[in-house]
């Protein structure tokens, strides 16, 4: 489906996100997907025209698995170089333990480097199209959109979602997030954007209407916080069971409290012990039609690709990940 002549919108289906191929003489590649549905982003490239190795730049919006997982073969495939905000470059690049948020999630991501760190003004050029760097933090401190004056469009990440909102995380990207994420879409409202393309969903026709959508939503969690939190345990479990193939019934309870997410919201969010929270987000996630069982198992109702067994080929946690000039090809 394309956003413009020139901006390819790439769909998504979970674990991945949507990317976006802003074409030109040096096409731009916005995020790359989930790691083990890399085979599916080449092959969209290619039907789109540019195959992986005619790309100049991988753009990321921000470092979570599902725009980030694809990096790390990308590069070592092809050689492509990476651009993100310069806060989340220097986390990746010193293999932080809080990078992409990996370790609090329990979300695999594997090795890559960001080679271009990038700030609010920066210009990228494809040679056909002029894509200028917005820091909208929110749901990361440095999540980035792009905007594409000359197009009128929009590529927005996780700024914002045509039917819903991001999750936010208070605990990992400061307690202002979600003043910082009302901030953010009020700058992104002043835009003539007559399009925009989101990190999941459809693309967004009218944004005006999309920003003010989410922007009451916003302001009914900052009275409401813990409406905020559900939300984020909701979307962060559901998403656990898409990629691990859901949980058998005696596997749900040891697997949260695990979980560090699960913790803070439980006992910073919630005020509640993790352990009694395990049976009202269990059936929460029943009953708002967020997981099932299946056959004795948990699993995310959503429509998604369940990622094959054995997928992972390098260590999935930013500490864990080799030096620079080790990582394999």
């Amino acid at each position: 489906m394309a956003a413009s002549g020139r901006i390819a919108f790439l769909e998504g289906t979970y674990p991945s996100a949507n990317m976006a191929l802003v074409r030109g003489e040096r096409p731009v590649l916005v995020d790359t997907g989930y790691g083990s549905d890399l085979p599916r982003t080449e092959r969209l490239l290619r039907e789109n025209g540019t195959p992986p190795e005619r790309l100049a730049l991988i753009v990321n919006t921000h470092y979570h698995c599902d725009h980030v997982g694809g990096n790390s073969g990308l590069q070592n495939r092809y050689g492509l170089p990476v651009a993100a905000h310069r806060w989340e470059a220097a986390m990746v690049n010193h293999r932080d333990r809080e990078a992409c948020s990996a370790e609090w999630l329990d979300q695999p991501v594997e090795a890559y480097a960001v080679d271009r760190p990038l700030s609010e003004g920066d210009e990228l050029d494809t040679g056909g199209v002029t894509l200028r760097v917005l820091h909208t933090p929110g749901h990361t401190l440095g999540h980035i959109s792009l905007w594409a004056p000359e197009e009128g469009v929009l590529i927005l990440g996780d700024a914002v979602h045509g039917d819903d909102v991001a999750w936010i995380n208070p605990f990992r990207e400061g307690a202002g997030a979600m003043v910082r994420a009302l901030e953010t879409l009020e700058r992104l409202s002043r835009l003539p954007a007559r399009r925009a393309l989101s990190g999941h969903g459809p693309p967004i026709e009218d944004p005006r209407a999309a920003f003010d959508a989410a922007r009451r939503r916003y302001e009914r969690w900052l009275r409401e916080p813990e409406k905020a939190c559900w939300h984020a345990c909701k979307r962060i479990f559901a998403y656990a069971l898409m990629i691990y193939g859901g949980l058998g019934r005696d596997e749900v309870r040891p697997y949260l409290l695990r979980c560090p997410w699960f913790h803070d919201f439980a006992k910073n969010g919630l005020g509640l012990r993790p352990e009694e929270f395990v049976g009202p987000l269990l059936d929460e996630m029943l009953r708002s039609g967020a997981a099932g069982w299946r056959e004795g198992r948990l699993v995310a109702l959503a429509p998604h690709n369940p990622p094959p067994e054995g997928w992972l080929t390098g260590p999935a946690r930013p500490r864990d990940w080799p030096e620079p000039g080790r990582r394999g090809a």
